[in-house]
């Protein structure tokens, strides 16, 4: 099975900010315990409160569709509707 990370950023528009910053922690929390995950963070920029570096990784690719799938019909996948989001997905055999 080939690993899948995916590495990036989001930027959230400021009438979000404040839910996207309360949800966050269960996110976080809610994915870290799907089945497959090897490794889930979300890191607040320090200079852009609006930026949000994303780091994940997933065992398989069926793993991270699943992870996909479960946010999408997530209170996290509501508000973050409006999030602009800047994503590079790849996969072990990418990088052979």
């Amino acid at each position: 099975m080939a690993r899948i990370t995916l590495t990036g950023h989001i930027l959230v528009p400021p009438r979000d900010l404040d839910a996207i910053i309360a949800e966050l922690p269960n996110d976080i929390r809610l994915t870290q315990a799907e089945p497959g995950c090897l490794s889930f963070t979300v890191t607040q920029s320090t200079t852009d409160p609006h930026r949000f570096d994303v780091e994940e990784q997933f065992e398989s690719r069926e793993a991270f569709e699943d992870h996909q799938a479960r946010v999408a019909s997530s209170h996290w996948g509501s508000i973050t509707l409006r999030v602009e989001r800047h994503y590079q997905v790849t996969n072990d055999t990418d990088r052979a």
